[in-house]
């Protein structure tokens, strides 16, 4: 098998680590984009590098590819990433970025692991026809969102401010949040490469006993199941509203302000998604990016919009 490589045409760019990072950002069109730009010159470098690092072990799961290979191309990113902790030289710009960001703000390794763990759990076993994962029970879907959203936010407060209990409660409680709108507003997408990510114990109580990503999204219960998902999500939103008046958290709110955008931006995609239903599933909802900047701007200055 050959050697994975760390660099790629859509992680990297010429220039410095901190612009190739910045790149890959701007590139995305993310509802992130717009907060992260706000913020201060190296806690934006942080969080494009961040960024960045999701997008690329985000491209190793869903591009095509041998299930083995993507498996390998994950492990040289944990073996990059223990590098960076022990003192190695990076073999990337894009793990340049990171290394910058994790002596700057003490970044834990098991959070950017945990995203490389999250990652690896949409990879199918050898062989498998599947995309990865479809239909999990909710302990699993809880545990990668856990990993994929809630790692991003354990990483983003120690950019944002110093971690305590009620600040990391907030981060957890947001990044199941935003996970859960996330596949809600991608059913089409997640079917198109063989996912579904709406729970086992969801589907069943829909009456819906499949789990092969096109009959479900066919199933006239489709909309129970997805309006279950949807109040769960409301659920997270609520518990990281809660957070955020708890305690030390709330004395350094100002200092969280990108992260209040980001939980406002996605409660209004949810509230949209809610409002055009689930059937007309190829109806895309967005928050446009003019939307996206007055919300930004206006948390950064510390009036957050209510919703």
């Amino acid at each position: 098998m050959p050697q994975p490589s760390l660099d790629s045409t859509q992680s990297d760019t010429a220039g410095s680590p901190a612009a190739a990072a910045a790149a890959v950002t701007g590139r995305s069109g993310s509802t992130f984009y717009w907060p992260m730009l706000l913020l201060p010159r190296s806690k934006r470098a942080a969080m494009f590098a961040i960024y960045a690092f999701c997008r690329r072990i985000d491209d190793i799961a869903d591009e095509p590819g041998e299930p083995a290979e993507k498996r390998a191309a994950l492990d040289a990113w944990r073996t990059e990433i223990r590098g960076l902790y022990a003192g190695g030289a990076p073999s990337s710009s894009l793990g340049a970025a990171l290394k910058g960001a994790i002596e700057r703000y003490g970044l834990p390794r098991g959070e950017l692991e945990a995203l490389i763990d999250g990652m690896a759990m949409d990879i199918p076993a050898d062989g498998g026809d599947s995309g990865g994962m479809t239909g999990p029970a909710l302990p699993t879907l809880r545990l990668y969102c856990r990993r994929v959203a809630g790692a991003v936010g354990m990483l983003a407060i120690r950019v944002f401010d110093r971690a305590d209990a009620s600040t990391e409660a907030f981060a957890l409680a947001l990044g199941e949040a935003l996970q859960l709108t996330n596949i809600l507003r991608d059913l089409t997408e997640d079917a198109e490469i063989g996912r579904l990510y709406l729970p086992r114990e969801l589907l069943d109580e829909a009456g819906i006993g499949s789990s092969d990503p096109a009959t479900v999204l066919a199933h006239p219960n489709l909309p129970r199941t997805c309006e279950a998902l949807a109040v769960l999500a409301e659920e997270r939103f609520a518990e990281a509203r809660r957070a955020l008046t708890d305690g030390q958290a709330a004395g350094r709110r100002g200092s969280l302000w990108a992260a209040v955008a980001m939980m406002v931006l996605y409660h209004r995609l949810l509230v949209r998604l809610r409002a055009r239903g689930w059937r007309d599933l190829d109806r895309r909802v967005r928050v446009g990016k003019r939307e996206c900047a007055l919300v930004a701007v206006r948390c950064a200055l510390g009036y957050p919009p209510t919703a």
